[in-house]
């Protein structure tokens, strides 16, 4: 059977056409797009102009000048005591490492043969007194001549001589403190026979005591007698000991080119003992409104030093004169007042005139009092 097939039609059914009002939403709805997304760089941009830095403010603190030494601790008056003269030792009469008064018997020798001496010469003296008052009484009723008033005379002058050189010699027996001060450790027992300028006991006069120390040469200038002196010592850590300059050595010594200064440190409780080592600062100066910043606020450039300043939420280029320096902090001279807010970190990313935003450091909180600075005689510039 033959089928026939009739032509297909190959066209298509058109969509229907859109409308105009959706169009027109549309176009609408991707320009506020547009816009959104060219606003944010430049919000973004507009945010991203302020520098974000550490600051601190300015404020006046007590700055010490001092120039640094060691040296050690010296007894006022230091003596080890000798007999100048032998014999058994009799009675001791002190406590080993206690105080003792000036004039205190400190140690008696046997006295029984001065004793003796001294009451032989007593006797001879009073002997020769009484011829001497016998010949005068002769010699006023001619019945004696001078000569033998003469002779009788000297005889009195010799046995009183010899009563003075006994007495001295007892004396001798005694060993009294010359001052006021504490013995220290003897090897001496009672029954003892000790020589002449054998060690005894050594005494030491600890209130005041001394401090010597040794300064450079270039120090000369600025060390004077009334100088304070601030003293540390490694046996009493945490302790400062404050004391004065009474004496400074003529000459200076060659071999290191250094002066001798000696200062008087009181010790009225008896806490420091001679030998101690002492860490001495030699104060210099004292200034009680020193303006002191950290070090790494300084923008050094060429020979000139600045420091950013901040007023009104911009950087101002300062410049400054330094003093003093220490340990990471300087002393500014000139071109900073108390009060002044200053970027101490972030500085590479500031110009004059740049935006900034404290982020950090001291000026992010309330200001506190700065503690005590301490510098260095010699480090000093400009």
């Amino acid at each position: 059977m033959r089928m026939t097939v009739g032509p297909v039609s190959t066209s298509r059914r058109r969509a229907p056409a859109p409308r105009r009002g959706g169009l027109a939403f549309l176009a609408v709805i991707a320009g506020l797009a547009a816009a959104s997304l060219a606003a944010e760089p430049a919000i973004a941009q507009k945010a991203d102009r302020s520098v974000a830095v550490e600051a601190m403010t300015v404020q006046p603190t007590v700055l010490t000048e001092a120039v640094s030494a060691v040296g050690d601790l010296e007894s006022e008056a230091s003596v080890i005591l000798r007999s100048e003269i032998a014999g058994r030792v009799k009675e001791i009469g002190f406590v080993e490492g206690a105080p003792v008064r000036q004039g205190q018997p400190l140690i008696r020798l046997n006295d029984a043969i001065a004793r003796a001496e001294l009451d032989q010469a007593v006797a001879r003296r009073e002997l020769s007194r009484s011829n001497y008052d016998r010949a005068r009484a002769l010699n006023n009723r001619g019945h004696s001549s001078a000569q033998t008033l003469d002779i009788a005379r000297e005889e009195v002058r010799v046995n009183e001589a010899s009563v003075e050189l006994a007495e001295a010699r007892l004396a001798k027996t005694v060993i009294d403190a010359p001052f006021d001060g504490v013995v220290g450790l003897t090897t001496v027992s009672v029954g003892d026979y000790i020589e002449a300028g054998d060690d005894i006991v050594n005494l030491e006069k600890i209130s005041p005591l001394k401090v010597d120390f040794r300064v450079p040469e270039r120090y000369l200038r600025v060390i004077q007698v009334g100088r304070k002196v601030e003293v540390a010592l490694d046996a009493l850590p945490g302790e400062a000991h404050e004391g004065e300059v009474y004496a400074i050595d003529p000459r200076i010594r060659a071999e290191d080119r250094s002066v001798a200064v000696r200062a008087r440190l009181p010790n009225p409780e008896g806490r420091l003992r001679p030998g101690l080592f002492a860490r001495v600062r030699l104060i210099v100066d004292r200034r009680t409104q020193a303006i002191v910043i950290p070090e790494e606020a300084l923008v050094p450039r060429g020979d000139r030093r600045y420091v950013y300043k901040i007023v009104a939420d911009k950087a101002e280029l300062a410049e400054i004169q330094i003093g003093l320096r220490e340990t990471g902090r300087v002393e500014i001279v000139s071109g900073l007042a108390a009060g002044d807010v200053i970027v101490t970190a972030g500085q590479a990313k500031v110009r004059p005139g740049s935006t900034l935003r404290i982020v950090g450091g001291p000026a992010a909180v309330p200001a506190r009092a700065a503690p005590e600075a301490t510098a260095g005689a010699g480090g000093s510039g400009s």
